[in-house]
């Protein structure tokens, strides 16, 4: 849980937008986001619940405030570094952030429509390529292709296995397997070999996963990153051009 705000600090302590949206984020990071609420923050705070809405209007405003807050905090570009670096560290900035705030992911796909700071984000990632020398053309292309990849969010194909790969050993104290799921894993593996062998291959982390169960770990994350981004620089170097639409 969040740590309380000593009752002489909240009251010497104004309150102010800032301080509503830092204690927001702080409660969530600590107790989750579906445990936010305007009289829990209002209790953190040892406010009364109508002195925010002096500083937020509603609970959607206050997430789109928190949303700000954690993107506003990014590490900003650099100057002088080349177009691939930044934006590999720009968005890789953004992941560490997102998991750094378990919560923000889904705030952030809950919105209707971009906050300024998300906006403000955006813009200095395609001004990253258009100052490596990007078409307008090759810009667009290469912010579908990494789409919300370019915020730190993915969407994975496969889920965590629910078990150890088959070169682990279950420990002593482990239950015995359940044979109805033993069965439903031989009936699956006999259907989907392939699927099968690939899910329990390699072990996940969960700890680094962004917005979800998928095996998102850091190293992921960055291999398909560092894909598309060789991917745009080989058709940077050839003066790429989309074909022309009938």
């Amino acid at each position: 849980m969040p740590a309380e705000v000593p009752a002489e600090e909240s009251r010497r302590t104004p309150l102010s937008r800032d301080r509503v949206l830092r204690a927001a984020v702080a409660f969530a990071d600590g107790a989750g986001i579906e445990a936010l609420s305007m009289r829990r923050l209002a209790q953190e705070l040892g406010v009364v619940p109508m002195a925010l809405y002096k500083h937020v209007a509603n609970k959607e405003e206050l997430l789109d405030g928190m949303v700000e807050a954690v993107v506003a905090g990014l590490d900003p570009h650099v100057p002088g570094a080349d177009w691939k670096s930044a934006v590999r560290r720009r968005i890789l900035g953004a992941r560490d952030a997102l998991v750094r705030h378990a919560w923000a992911a889904q705030v952030i796909r809950s919105r209707s429509s971009p906050t300024p700071a998300v906006l403000a984000y955006l813009d200095s990632v395609i001004g990253m390529f258009r100052a490596g020398g990007f078409s307008l053309d090759l810009t667009h292309h290469a912010m579908h292709a990494l789409g919300s990849r370019v915020l730190g969010l993915t969407e994975e194909l496969f889920d965590a296995p629910p078990s150890p790969g088959p070169r682990a050993t279950a420990p002593a104290s482990a239950p015995a397997p359940d044979p109805a799921q033993t069965a439903a894993r031989e009936a699956m593996a006999l259907r989907y070999p392939h699927v099968t062998e690939l899910a329990g291959a390699v072990a996940h982390d969960r700890s680094s996963v962004v917005g979800g169960r998928g095996c998102d770990d850091r190293f992921e994350f960055e291999f398909a990153l560092d894909l598309l981004l060789d991917g745009f620089e080989r058709l940077h170097g050839q003066g790429w051009k989309s074909a022309a639409r009938p």
